[in-house]
């Protein structure tokens, strides 16, 4: 299987909520960590916010909920606490529709579009109904008609076609790990927290193919980037961000503006938006200026020109919610690969196999005796270098252990960087997996995207939530 540069989410579940009122605790100092445990299946919390005041010392009054699980991307509104979950996605649960029907959404800053899994008309029950969004169950559900400037759009990859004889207008999302979904643009009402419910349109979907071993796909996606289309854009929303937890603790997503600096300190980095349109750029990704990579205390000698995409647009460098892991293109790639093995020689011996990469892209792997992880905290750290700030990728996070593969006694582990030659991607992609315990903000009033190690865990206490 190639790999998942937009990975499904799997088992979805919906949510149960009571909610009582608190008041917001005074800011303090988050710590910082450096060196997260490992790669596991865990659940975030996410707090959506209200529009947070602008008077200065003013504060937002949060509203903290708990969650009951059960078995099973609008203005910014007061505060909830929604469950996300994360495998190899990041999903949460919406309201959807008149009644609300509740839908679990992976949330993804690389797409535009969001698209829910519609169940078929006539009652007709196919192995996703179960998760399904019912749109003939939804008073406020309506099909955008051919002739609207939605179905004109020329943001999406594969723009929105009429069908002459249904008058439709048809949508076909496809995505680089082969998942794939077909249908119609409609339009419903979202509801997340006490907010007025806000109409967005979305891709109500007939069909959804899934590339993951379990073939199951999600129940849909909440597109995140900066098009005309996103939920972002939708919902009028400048502001954004989110910390994602590294363990079964809670992260949090904040949707509007927040004077998070005053505790936070964040370290800017503009986004990057070539003068002219060019074919390959993604015009509406978060794309930020990658200036270099260092392993440890080494920076790779790796030129400027490669970093930077060409004339073409290709080799940009997006901030990705959506994808796994981090890709590189080759040249960055083949530099990682020979200095991290370099340095991690002494403490991990290579795999030495060249048939073998995981998902097609990871190929700088070692062996570990079964049972036994790695020397993370003695692993060389490897930090992206930006245009004004950095984002270092440390311990745990470095290497991640191939299901089911093993040499003999060892097990293989892999670097969580991948060559983005071998898929094929044209940019560097910047992975949730590489995001965890540093605070995301997405602020696209001022043009730039702010990153600070955290711990997510403390940040969310921080922040008045109950975990």
């Amino acid at each position: 299987n190639p790999p998942r540069t937009k990975t499904p989410h799997r088992n979805p579940t919906t949510q149960e909520f009571t909610c009582t009122r608190r008041s917001r605790p005074s800011p303090a100092p988050i710590p910082t960590t450096a060196m997260p445990p490992p790669l596991l299946v865990f659940v975030l919390f996410v707090l959506l916010a209200a529009p947070w005041p602008s008077e200065a010392g003013a504060r937002p009054q949060l509203f903290a909920l708990r969650a009951r699980q059960m078995p099973a991307r609008a203005l910014p509104r007061q505060p909830s606490k929604l469950r996300f979950h994360h495998n190899v996605s990041l999903t949460v649960s919406l309201a959807v529709g008149t009644p609300p029907q509740n839908v679990t959404m992976v949330l993804d800053t690389g797409s535009e579009l969001s698209w829910l899994l519609c169940a078929p008309a006539g009652g007709a029950r196919n192995k996703y109904s179960a998760t399904s969004f019912r749109p003939r169950a939804s008073a406020t559900f309506a099909a955008v008609p051919c002739a609207s400037a939605q179905c004109r759009s020329r943001d999406l990859p594969s723009p929105p076609a009429c069908d002459g004889a249904s008058s439709r207008c048809s949508v076909s999302l496809s995505y680089a790990d082969g998942s794939s979904s077909d249908g119609a643009l409609a339009t419903d009402v979202f509801a997340v927290g006490g907010g007025p419910p806000l109409r967005a349109a979305f891709g109500c979907m007939a069909s959804a193919f899934d590339s993951s071993p379990d073939g199951v796909a999600s129940a849909g996606l909440l597109g995140m980037n900066r098009g005309a289309l996103s939920f972002v854009s939708q919902a009028s929303t400048r502001r954004f961000s989110y910390c994602i937890s590294d363990r079964d603790d809670a992260g949090v997503l904040l949707l509007g503006h927040s004077d998070l600096p005053t505790f936070l300190p964040l370290n800017y980095t503009p986004l990057y938006q070539p003068a002219l349109p060019l074919p390959y750029f993604d015009r509406v990704a978060y794309s930020v200026q990658l200036l270099g990579i260092r392993v440890g205390a080494k920076h790779l000698p790796i030129p400027a020109s490669v970093l930077a995409p060409d004339h073409t647009g290709a080799g940009q460098t997006m901030v990705d919610s959506g994808t796994q892991f981090t890709f590189l293109l080759g040249d960055a790639y083949s530099a990682l690969k020979a200095e991290f093995t370099r340095q991690a020689r002494p403490l991990l011996p290579a795999l030495d196999d060249p048939s073998f990469a995981f998902q097609e892209a990871f190929d700088t792997c070692f062996r570990v005796p079964q049972g036994r992880t790695p020397p993370a905290a003695r692993l060389p750290s490897v930090t992206l270098l930006f245009n004004g700030a950095e984002m270092a990728v440390a311990g745990d996070r470095l290497l991640y252990k191939v299901p089911g593969e093993r040499r003999g006694g060892d097990g293989v582990w892999c670097l969580t960087f991948g060559n983005a030659d071998m898929v094929p991607i044209m940019a560097y992609v910047i992975g949730h997996h590489h995001q965890m315990n540093v605070w995301v903000e997405y602020d696209l009033e001022r043009g730039r995207v702010g990153l600070a190690p955290v711990r997510c865990d403390v940040a969310s206490e921080r922040l008045g939530l109950l975990l």
